[in-house]
């Protein structure tokens, strides 16, 4: 199995307390937070990956070059910052394979049965499966509504009470983007996700495990505490 892990952000929230470091490879206990997804990823059966870089792209190359936990890496540049689905679209032109791909964000971890998601995705003929996840209150992240399975509407952060939210692991069809004409910077969510959601087949897949994204210096810190005794 095959991933895009989007890693070219700024990174511009945990500037406080990482002023020249990607968030992806802030660190802990002396490996950048990028090396226990990948180490993760590798579990899951995901043997190649391919980096969509821009900012400080040397350090990603430097620290994993071409291969990093039996997972063998691709960088693809970006000669200006693309946004999410830009960078997703830049990094399918290296991409020669016919089957679906992970894409995921490089500054979060989620444990799922990446199988099994890969399993649901080519047994429903979905375009694109995301990964939700059940929280109390999804006022930070915004809801994603279901129904059978299919996701069907996206409400903007803000709304209080429990619910899924977007978890950050897609996969999707490599053909995914041919058949609308986007330009060459977007936003995947708000500019494709959202106005293309009822000409795609999206189907949802839960993530109910362990999960965290380090946009923000609180939630780094609880990294820092929680990857150093995760079982991987």
């Amino acid at each position: 199995m095959h991933a895009i892990v989007l890693v070219g952000g700024f990174g511009t929230r945990l500037r406080s307390v990482l002023p020249d470091t990607p968030k992806p490879m802030a660190p802990i206990h002396g490996k950048p937070f990028l090396a226990y997804l990948l180490a993760y990823l590798q579990t899951q059966g995901i043997t190649q990956v391919i980096f969509p870089v821009h900012y400080m792209a040397e350090k990603f190359s430097a620290y994993f070059q071409a291969e990093y936990a039996g997972i063998s890496i691709q960088y693809v540049a970006e000669e200006q910052p693309l946004g999410t689905g830009g960078a997703i679209v830049n990094a399918l032109t290296a991409y020669t394979g016919r089957e679906p791909v992970f894409v995921l964000n490089g500054d979060t971890f989620v444990k799922l049965d990446y199988p099994a998601m890969y399993t649901r995705h080519l047994e429903s003929g979905a375009d694109i499966t995301m990964a939700l996840r059940s929280v109390d209150d999804c006022c930070r992240y915004g809801k994603v509504v279901t129904e059978n399975n299919r996701i069907v509407e996206f409400k903007e952060k803000g709304e209080q009470g429990p619910g899924f939210i977007n978890a950050g692991v897609y996969l999707i069809q490599p053909d995914l983007f041919a058949r609308h004409k986007m330009p060459a910077v977007f936003s995947f969510e708000k500019d494709f996700m959202y106005p293309c959601l009822e000409k795609i087949n999206a189907q949802a897949f839960a993530a109910n495990d362990y999960f965290i994204d380090i946009g923000i210096p609180e939630d780094y810190s609880r990294a820092v505490s929680d990857l150093g005794v995760l079982e991987i």
